[in-house]
């Protein structure tokens, strides 16, 4: 092994064993402790905002250097109005019930043994991230609300953010006697120590990559330790031939033009024959305004090609990847189906289970949707971009699972957190094998 190697695995070994040698600590940790921690943390992003934005300009100034989209940068600016967003998330997740030590279920036996199960800590959590540093708010303040010990990695292009934000975040624990080992940083950009970490079985208990498809497979291919993922948001939304149009305007328009760049965002547009030269034209209108490239199947792209008011739309036709792509641009596919039947198989086919809607006042048709579609979130009559933790009432999210072992859709306080039995008895022993009356004598 190369010496710089073995310098990177002992980088690698110490956050680790740093993190979790406090682990029981945190499991013993009052609930008051934690949220004191929480809101204190809010109060010191509010003071050092200027401080935050000073080391987020220095991130924006590299990215810019190293030539990232647009997109990407976007997603790096801690402005007032983001700072903001953190110090909310603080406060939220400090004002939710402590899911620690929770008996969820109990009942009692024939043989008068009490059987429960209980929330308990997943332990450490290894989070991998791009671009956005909110990301190391979040998922530090859910770690830190349910007693889980975080290592965080977030991308070379958001270093000195992340340390700042870090900085503060240890602040907070050691004004309040939070053990501030439970929160720890990689500093340093070589993907060799990711690679290391996720080699770590029996320290490091979970492995949650949040980011885009490339970062998320190479996450799950190097590890040995479990790994909750989802490789892409392919999100779609189906307007049936019972839809409110009205209503199907500002939804489809919201899902893909409101933040094109998150997994959240409509990818494919799925119209039902019947409305579909009725609804499409006003459509592609409003997102032709918008800018949006439109990529049509042949029925769709006959429909805008043969109204000149639609001139200024770019249209173009739909290969059979796009119905796959993940575009996190201001870009659409759209594909024109004879009923909710075909929808749903298209959904299937090109779909990544992770959030897709249908658009109508049909209840029938609402609910074959809602129990059909093999999805982490299902939603009639409403956006996509909802699926969020946040918007869901969870305070913050680590991230949206695709997966279906263990946690599914957005993971917050709860997903973080594991069932355990435990038993409370009086002596019992099974089959009454017990000590022989005659070894007593």
């Amino acid at each position: 092994m190369e010496v710089g190697t073995e310098k990177l695995k002992a980088y690698a070994e110490e956050k680790v064993e740093r993190a979790r040698s406090v682990l029981r600590t945190l499991m013993s940790l009052k609930t008051d402790v934690k949220n004191r921690t929480l809101l204190r943390a809010a109060e010191l992003l509010d003071e050092k905002r200027d401080y935050i934005k000073e080391e987020n300009k220095k991130d924006i100034e590299y990215a810019k250097e190293i030539g990232l989209k647009p997109a990407v940068i976007d997603r790096l600016v801690l402005n007032d109005k983001r700072i903001d967003g953190m110090i909310k998330v603080l406060k939220d997740v400090a004002s939710l019930p402590d899911p620690v030590g929770e008996v969820i279920k109990a009942w009692n036996l024939p043989n008068g043994l009490k059987v429960g199960r209980m929330r308990v800590p997943l332990g450490v959590i290894f989070i991998v991230y791009e671009s956005r540093p909110n990301v190391t708010v979040e998922a530090a303040s859910l770690c830190m609300k349910s007693s889980n010990a975080v290592v965080l990695r977030g991308g070379k292009e958001a270093i000195n953010s992340n340390s700042a934000l870090v900085e503060i975040l240890k602040e907070a624990c050691r004004e309040t006697g939070f053990p501030e080992e439970a929160v720890q940083f990689i500093d340093r950009a070589e993907r060799e120590i990711v690679w290391e970490i996720l080699k770590m079985e029996g320290k490091v208990d979970v492995a949650i990559p949040r980011g885009g498809e490339s970062l998320i497979r190479a996450v799950a291919e190097h590890a040995r330790v479990p790994v909750i993922k989802h490789y892409k948001g392919v999100c779609n939304i189906y307007v049936d031939d019972k839809a409110d149009l009205e209503k199907a305007y500002d939804i489809v328009y919201n899902a893909k033009v409101q933040r094109p760049s998150v997994c959240n965002a409509v990818e494919n547009l799925v119209i039902n024959r019947g409305i579909l030269k009725e609804f499409l034209p006003k459509m592609a209108y409003y997102l032709g305004k918008a800018g949006v490239e439109l990529r049509c199947d042949e029925e769709s792209l006959q429909v805008i090609k043969s109204d000149p008011k639609l001139s200024f739309v770019k249209a173009v036709p739909a290969t059979e990847d796009d119905y796959y792509e993940e575009f996190l641009d201001l870009i659409i596919a759209i594909k024109v189906v004879g009923d909710v039947n075909e929808a749903i198989a298209f959904i299937e086919k090109y779909g990544s289970r992770h959030s897709d809607a249908i658009i109508t006042e049909d209840y029938t048709r609402a609910m074959k949707f809602l129990r059909e579609v093999d999805s982490a979130a299902v939603y009639v009559n409403a956006s996509t971009r909802f699926t969020d933790g946040n918007e869901f009432g969870l305070g913050a999210e680590m991230g949206i699972s695709t997966d279906k072992i263990h946690a599914r859709g957005p993971m917050a306080l709860e997903e973080l957190t594991i069932p355990k039995f435990i038993i409370l008895g009086e002596g019992q022993i099974r089959d009454n094998f017990g000590v022989p009356e005659e070894f007593k004598r």
